[in-house]
């Protein structure tokens, strides 16, 4: 009886039109969803985003992730992995996890644009400031860029909590450059924080995977990744290393074409660690 599939039917007719086109798509299209952005949803049932959302509601669950993940297990889906099973071995599980990687970084090159990094790059070059947008899975991408970028010398900071994120948008101004990390380009708080800061006049920019989704509407450069993974189960995983490659090339194009002061500032860097170490 906790099924989302059987509470979708028995709440069918106290639905609005545009949420059952939500349900009807859905009993048509099992197992598909979890491949779907929240935006992608709504154009193929023909309804808005908050209609989704609201239909996510109306089934008792938080949002469009929660309905995702539910309908994902009821199909024999794993938010972990389809392609790793329980009786690998550790070696084999490595080795899968390894090719899920080398294909999401083939496919993220095919994806990426070159023009996009590079604006990119020379905006990160030209800011007075600059800050990272990553919750969950993408905090850990967002403090990567950060200790990278403070390393060359730039005035850099992550953020990965909701409210600190959106205080530090509001400061920012057209000198400045937001980053948001977003795998799914859905997460709501990433998305308003980029929203704020583009209100105050940076320039933002998203490092998400292919396809339409939120973060769009207010990315002013969209940098694309790639992996499959997301198109079998809930959580990015290899996808990260994707991101990580994105945040290097960045960070070696600033090492090497903003100014001398980059360089100095690492060899400084390093000097100032060795008394951290025997």
């Amino acid at each position: 009886m906790d099924k989302i599939s059987l509470k979708i039917k028995m709440l069918y007719n106290e639905m609005g039109k545009a949420e059952k086109r939500i349900a009807d798509w859905i009993e048509k299209n099992p197992g598909k969803i979890v491949s779907l952005s929240i935006v992608e949803l709504a154009e193929l049932s023909k309804c808005g985003e908050a209609t989704i959302v609201r239909f996510s509601k109306r089934l008792g669950l938080s949002g469009y992730q929660e309905l995702k993940i539910s309908l994902a297990a009821e199909n024999g889906g794993s938010p972990v992995s389809t392609n790793i099973h329980a009786d690998d071995t550790p070696y084999q599980m490595y080795e899968k996890v390894c090719n899920d990687i080398y294909m999401s970084l083939e496919k993220t090159k095919l994806s990426l644009s070159p023009d996009s990094l590079l604006l990119a790059a020379q905006k990160i070059c030209a800011a007075d400031k600059i800050v990272v947008f990553g919750l969950g899975n993408s905090a850990s991408i967002a403090t990567d860029a950060s200790h990278k970028f403070m390393r060359a010398g730039l005035n850099c900071v992550a953020y990965s909590d909701n409210h600190m994120q959106v205080i530090a948008a509001s400061h920012l101004n057209t000198s400045s450059v937001a980053i948001g990390v977003s795998h799914s380009g859905s997460s709501k708080d990433i998305v308003d924080a980029l929203k704020t800061a583009r209100e105050h006049g940076a320039t933002t920019v998203a490092i998400t995977n292919s396809g339409k989704s939120p973060i769009l509407k207010h990315s002013d450069i969209v940098l694309s990744t790639s992996a499959d993974e997301t198109k079998y189960n809930i959580l990015a995983l290899n996808s990260r290393i994707a991101q990580l490659a994105i945040i290097d090339a960045l960070y070696f194009y600033v090492v090497y074409n903003c100014s001398d002061e980059a360089l100095k500032s690492i060899n400084d860097t390093e000097h100032s660690l060795l008394s951290k170490k025997y």
